[in-house]
């Protein structure tokens, strides 16, 4: 009996052992198995380079945004000589929306696209951060400022790519930061854990076609190859929209967003 039982130990050891060196020598060739080929350099033909221009525009009852009560901080309220109100929704006089974010989400060819040296800003001025929407590409670097006379702690919170929260005093110089992971849609959302009322977003895009809209609602993406793309617009409150737009070589369409509050 007691032979059998060691038999057995010994087969169950042989099967653990050859199912071990079957997995070191699989170990092995997934490590000395090439890596995927990086994307080639981004190649865009100026001449027959293409345009998507547009505006985002709003319909209905103009929302009544929120005054924000800064009275438990006087050093953000004496920088006001109106009340702040909430940037969620920005209406332009004309009728179209500010801060909407617009992008390229898909139809690209799979290129390495150039990362910009010039850094994009983002400043903390009125206890408000400005702009209250932007947008960078991967690894772009990110300053961030503190024009305010009092401290701020600004915390971005994404989803995919690393989360930080680091203090700024009045006068510390510049932050440099930036995101190694395309976040676009929704935008990585920012707050002041110090003034609980600022909140900006920054979208992360892989590749350079997308635009914020400003004072007049409108976007443009320029120098696209031809091709069909998804343009996709978000907005804070709102959401998100797309659109199916078809350009050909040296070709400029319209897409028009409407949001409806």
């Amino acid at each position: 009996m007691k032979k059998n039982f060691w038999i057995g130990v010994g087969a169950v050891s042989i099967m653990f052992l050859s199912g071990c060196g079957g997995s070191k020598e699989e170990a092995k060739k997934e490590e000395a198995a090439p890596a995927p080929a990086a994307a080639p350099a981004a190649k865009i033909d100026e001449a027959t380079a293409a345009s998507i221009t547009g505006k985002v525009l709003f319909s209905g009852d103009k929302p009544v945004m929120r005054t924000i009560d800064m009275g438990a901080k006087p050093e953000c309220a004496r920088q006001h000589t109106t009340p702040a109100k909430s940037e969620e929704v920005t209406v332009n006089p004309d009728g179209t929306l500010k801060n909407v974010f617009v992008w390229v989400k898909s139809g690209l060819p799979n290129y390495q696209w150039p990362v910009p040296s010039t850094p994009v800003t983002i400043d903390q001025h009125g206890c408000m951060y400005k702009p209250h929407v932007l947008a960078v590409m991967t690894n772009q670097p990110i300053e961030i400022d503190n024009s305010d006379p009092t401290n701020h702690n600004i915390h971005p919170m994404p989803a995919i790519n690393r989360e930080w929260n680091e203090s700024q005093p009045p006068n510390a110089g510049k932050l440099q930061k930036s995101f190694p992971r395309e976040e676009a849609v929704p935008p990585i959302p920012v707050k002041c854990n110090v003034h609980p009322w600022m909140r900006a977003y920054i979208a992360v895009v892989s590749h350079p076609f997308f635009a914020v809209t400003g004072d007049d609602g409108t976007f443009t993406l320029k120098g696209l190859p031809p091709g069909e793309y998804t343009i996709e617009a978000w907005q804070e409150k709102y959401g998100k929209q797309e659109m199916k737009v078809t350009v050909g070589p040296k070709e400029t369409k319209t897409a028009d967003f409407t949001f409806k509050g």
